[in-house]
């Protein structure tokens, strides 16, 4: 399937351009077309998080970010949510501030009837600031990073961790993903400080490119006692088109995680003319097709929630299984670039320049997701650079 034209996140101002020229950006204002506001009392349809004047992120020191990736702080009952690039100012101007940087929130609201509020900021509860000890723009002992990009977060046993790849370029050659690496930090003061663990899985610069595990998405620890992993290619140019979808998924169990030991996993593959977990193969692709961006996992209820952007599609999609080991459902476009085409578009949410798309581990029930959905600027008088909140989302 060609892919559509749409504008692309990173052109023709990309982030490596904003960052040479030390973060500041003069970007127009004009308004972004999302879908009408809904009713106060109806789910959220669109909120913006961040980019508004005197919300709840500015509060906290953050003007400008993307992704917003949510995760559950067990051991006090909050919610925090992993941003990536991120500017002290609205429209990418003010301060670069780094990635990742996290907010926090009291408590979530799964009906909708009120947006995410964030109430304090890590790694201090002060103003944000990069939770990772790294120089972006800089080698820091792998070979030159322009900066790390949160992929997803997870915390069990009083340990928070982030998976994260190390971008290399934002502007690579055909056919190559322009990571350097990918890594798992850790937190054991719940996200005040950091460490890395000592493996790190190579990437494009380092040698390995197209790596299946430059991008992690934790599905959560199954009543099974395994942690399951989904993982994919790096895709953070959405010009990756060598990348066509495929996720493949491992499993561990959470203490040998914690160790680091990462070489306990158990792969999903089809060996031997049958799907089996096994330590004899690496994993097999679970599914296939169009180009895939960010994309996220989690067990919801009783059921697992797949999200991901469909480049290729130009939408952010959603499927479900009972298992992660199992069949999946059909993807279903849920929020889209362009409503107007293809026809299960029509009548759909709409933002331009969209990404990310990352299911919160709160949603109300497997058939009420809130999702996380990032915005890229574009051009001149383009939507600007924010994340919205999606409640209610039928997977």
């Amino acid at each position: 399937m060609p892919e559509p034209s749409h504008p692309d996140r990173r052109s023709p101002i990309s982030r490596r351009a904003v960052l040479k020229a030390g973060g500041v950006l003069a970007l127009g204002t004009g308004p972004a077309a999302v879908a009408p506001a809904a009713p106060a009392w109806a789910a959220q349809r669109g909120t913006p998080l961040c980019d508004e004047p005197g919300d709840s992120a500015a509060t906290q020191g953050v003007g400008s970010s993307d992704l917003g990736i949510p995760y559950y702080r067990e051991h006090d009952g909050t919610w925090g949510y992993v941003f990536g690039d991120t500017w002290s100012g609205m429209q990418q101007y003010g301060d670069y501030l780094g990635s990742p940087l996290m907010l926090c929130q009291a408590g979530f609201d799964a009906s909708g009837a009120t947006p995410v509020s964030f109430t304090w900021a890590m790694p201090t509860g002060g103003r944000a600031r990069q939770l990772f000890a790294y120089r972006t723009n800089a080698d820091n002992g792998f070979g030159h990073e322009v900066s790390r990009i949160p992929n997803d977060c997870v915390e069990f046993g009083g340990r928070t961790y982030i998976q994260y790849t190390s971008v290399g370029t934002w502007e690579p050659p055909a056919g190559y993903d322009g990571s350097l690496m990918s890594g798992v930090a850790y937190s054991d003061d719940h996200g005040v400080t950091w460490r890395d663990y000592p493996y790190h899985w190579a990437g494009d610069i380092q040698g390995v490119n197209q790596s299946m595990y430059g991008m992690w998405s934790f599905a959560g620890i199954d009543p099974d006692g395994w942690l399951y992993i989904f993982s994919k290619r790096w895709n953070g140019s959405h010009r990756n088109t060598a990348d066509r979808g495929a996720i493949q998924l491992f499993r561990i169990r959470p203490d040998d995680f914690r160790a680091g030991n990462f070489g306990a996993q158990q792969n999903w593959a089809h060996l031997e003319s049958r799907w089996q977990w096994t330590t004899a193969a690496p994993p097999s692709p679970i599914l296939t097709g169009n180009n895939v961006g960010e994309f996220s996992v989690k067990r919801i209820g009783d059921r697992y929630c797949m999200s991901y952007f469909d480049v290729t599609d130009y939408s952010i999609c959603t499927r479900t299984a009972s298992r992660p080991d199992t069949v999946w459902s059909a993807p279903k476009p849920q929020i889209v670039g362009d409503n107007r085409l293809p026809a299960n578009h029509w009548g759909k949410p709409q933002v331009p320049n969209l990404y990310g798309g990352y299911i919160h581990p709160g949603s109300a029930s497997p058939t009420s997701l809130t999702l996380m959905v990032s915005q890229w600027p574009g051009v001149l008088h383009q939507p600007p650079y924010r994340v919205l909140q999606f409640d209610g989302i039928n997977p």
